[in-house]
């Protein structure tokens, strides 16, 4: 069941990425007015709640494709890959394991001043590592974007099987019109 959920997860966000480059190929837009726009992104955060018993450190990338409604709100969805780094056990010379997860999220982006916004996403995140679940996933933040960059902070809230644990991260990314 878990496996073939990761396969449906992996099937949406190419088929997403697929249908991208479709619109691209037949639009006669300008790249700079494109309601629709794709952003890659380096993340990098702080394991909180159970996660951070386990990790000091998660680092990951993301691909968000994002569709302007308007000047002042977007509609996104997200997927990648973050991988929360396993720290020294104490007293061992051994660690915890690493905690990989695949992300796959819907949200917004309300822009409050000129490219400044609030932005709040939820989905499910993917265990990689054996025995891993599925989480719900909640995400508010705060960022600055322009056609070419986006930089955001935010809160992540993992939650599911009796196990919650977040993260507080950084994403930068670059950003372009498809």
């Amino acid at each position: 069941m878990k496996k073939s959920s990761k396969l449906i997860t992996v099937a949406l966000s190419a088929a997403a990425l697929f249908f991208a480059g479709n619109v691209k190929a037949q639009t006669t837009k300008a790249t700079d007015d494109s309601k629709l726009r794709l952003g890659i992104g380096v993340e990098a955060g702080i394991p909180t709640g159970n996660a951070h018993n386990v990790s000091d450190f998660e680092l990951g990338g993301t691909a968000r494709l994002q569709y302007d409604a308007d000047k002042s709100f977007a509609i996104t969805l997200t997927s990648g890959y973050y991988n929360m780094f396993g720290k020294d056990i104490p007293g061992t010379n051994v660690k915890y394991q690493s905690l990989g997860i695949v992300p796959l999220k819907a949200g917004i982006k309300a822009f409050f001043a000129s490219d400044l916004y609030f932005g709040a996403e939820a989905g499910a995140g993917f265990e990689t590592n054996s025995g891993g679940g599925t989480k719900f996933i909640v995400s508010p933040a705060l960022g600055f974007a322009n056609k070419t960059w986006d930089v955001g902070v935010r809160y992540e809230n993992f939650s599911g099987q009796g196990n919650n644990y977040g993260l507080v991260g950084l994403r930068l990314a670059y950003a372009f019109g498809l």
